[in-house]
């Protein structure tokens, strides 16, 4: 699919990824969100991530210098007009997307193709407060977006097989492989992840076992790159808790409600690797920190 021009809604982890990703492959993106400080903090955050990778001899200086300036920062919506694909990148909220898709529909031209990143809700429910419905298609990215190689193409109910068409070659230019979804709560990758995750909380919480045993068991059991509890960290846990009720909201399956120790953690504001705390600790690159993690003993169930 041409993409002359692609504006990402949202300068989170998630948009910053997407950013980064749709820049290395010499697209002009323009990263927006609600202040221009953010969207330019978003920016300093993919100059890091670009960082890592020279260090690791995964990228020249030179490569870090084009990619960067192929990203702009914006905080005005009115700049949409000029994109040919959106892409919605917010918290994982049903009023503020839809609210987003109004202004959008108002703002944009026809043929635009709008895009979310939800994980969890509904494509259908998202589009029908617009006015192009069959322009409106899910690409569900996972985090790292530039090191993940798939995503998850969700088509709503009235998704036209031209938009599902073009967000698959969109796909083809970031290096993804697409795998073809039907709308359904939760899609395929969050559906099977969460409850796994959830268990893992609750294998703590009930003192089986530590954190750091809980993964090495995953990773050495069963081939896991990462464990459970490090994924969970790396994925953000207020994000985790928010696909955890959604799915509860949607299917009433119990296995979908947040653990207890997800929630507490959350109140505290011990939210993964953005927060430097989690179920592990965590310094400000990102790198896990040797440590006592025996803070859990407080959430566990008393034997």
């Amino acid at each position: 699919m041409p993409a002359n021009r692609i504006v990402i809604v949202g300068a989170g982890v998630m948009g910053q990824g997407l950013a980064e990703t749709i820049a290395t492959t010499g697209t002009d993106v323009i990263l927006l969100d609600r202040t221009i400080k953010v969207a330019k903090q978003g920016i300093d955050r993919i100059a890091d991530s670009l960082n890592h990778a020279i260090a690791r001899w995964a990228m020249t200086e030179a490569d870090k210098k084009a990619i960067l300036s192929r990203v702009s920062p914006s905080a005005d919506l009115q700049i949409a007009k000029e994109a040919s694909i959106v892409i919605e990148s917010i918290p994982e909220n049903l009023r503020l997307k839809r609210e987003l898709f109004q202004k959008l529909d108002d703002l944009c031209p026809e043929e635009t193709i709008f895009i979310t990143n939800t994980a969890t809700l509904s494509i259908t429910e998202l589009a029908a407060v617009t006015n192009r419905s069959d322009r409106i298609i899910g690409m569900h990215f996972l985090n790292p977006v530039p090191k993940i190689p798939v995503v998850e193409v969700v088509r709503g109910l009235k998704t036209s097989d031209d938009t599902y068409k073009k967000a698959s070659e969109f796909a083809d230019l970031l290096g993804k492989t697409p795998v073809l979804v039907y709308e359904y709560p939760g899609y395929v990758t969050t559906r099977i992840i969460v409850p796994l995750l959830n268990e893992a909380m609750h294998v703590l919480m009930e003192g089986v076992s530590t954190a750091e045993d809980i993964d090495t068991a995953m990773k050495l059991g069963y081939g896991f790159n990462v464990g459970p509890l490090a994924l969970a960290d790396m994925m953000g846990l207020d994000v985790v808790m928010s696909w955890m009720e959604n799915l509860l909201a949607e299917l009433s399956e119990h296995k979908y409600n947040p653990c207890p120790i997800l929630r507490k953690m959350v109140r505290a504001g011990h939210l993964g690797v953005k927060t430097g705390q989690g179920f592990f600790k965590y310094d400000k690159d990102g790198n896990r920190l040797p440590g006592d993690y025996s803070q859990f003993d407080d959430y566990r169930v008393k034997k």
